[in-house]
């Protein structure tokens, strides 16, 4: 699917290079020996490796991370922040004006993210609920995506090239996700085609907090 990579810039999710590349070859669980013919690609972070969770248990934090758990620093520093409103915990506010991302704890405090927006044109704003979650979720273009980049795949199996990086939250039924990025660098701007993104280690922490039915909030 490399082939693609370039054409999906700017649209739900761009493709980064946050890693660089390096071949190793798998080993055995068993017997710790290499296995025959079983080249695979690795990638090796440039920074200290971060641990993206799953629902079910952590992923390892070798220094020669299997790409599909590729580590990733947050472009914008996550933290705790004083938050007025009538908004019950759990809920999610989009800021995206701030271009932040709020989750609300309640006592008058939420978890701060920085997020991806919408591109001039593909600004959005009312409440939804999210529907579905799904980690490294597949990805098909929605066919309003499709027209106007007919040359798209119709298809991306989920994995460290697919657009909507390690987590995706569904939003009611609309074409809309929160899911991570390849980028770290686009978060903070506006350059989704509606999609609030962020980085896959935030998409991950936000993944493990938010609840299938929790409310979400987009502001203009």
């Amino acid at each position: 699917m490399r082939r693609f990579a370039p054409a999906l810039t700017g649209l739900v999710c761009t493709l980064g290079a946050w890693a660089s590349p390096a071949v190793a070859y798998e080993i055995d669980p068993l017997t710790r020996q290499p296995l025959d013919n079983a080249l695979v690609i690795r990638v090796r972070p440039q920074n200290e490796p971060v641990v993206i969770p799953t629902a079910n248990a952590s992923l390892p934090a070798d220094p020669m991370t299997p790409a599909s758990a590729v580590p990733q620093m947050s472009a914008i520093q996550r933290d705790e922040v004083a938050f007025a409103g009538s908004y019950a915990p759990g809920t999610i506010v989009v800021s995206t004006a701030e271009r932040r991302l709020y989750y609300v704890l309640g006592d008058g405090k939420a978890l701060r993210y920085g997020v991806g927006v919408g591109r001039p044109g593909f600004t959005w704003g009312g409440v939804q609920t999210i529907t579905m979650k799904r980690e490294w979720p597949d990805w098909r273009p929605p066919s309003e995506m499709l027209r106007r980049r007919p040359d798209l795949p119709r298809f991306m199996k989920g994995g460290i090239e697919n657009p909507l990086g390690a987590r995706a939250m569904y939003l009611g039924n609309s074409i809309y996700r929160i899911h991570g990025s390849n980028e770290p660098e686009t978060i903070g701007t506006a350059v989704s085609s509606g999609c609030i993104r962020m980085t896959n280690d935030d998409v991950a922490d936000l993944y493990t907090r938010a609840k299938v039915g929790a409310k979400v909030i987009v502001q203009r």
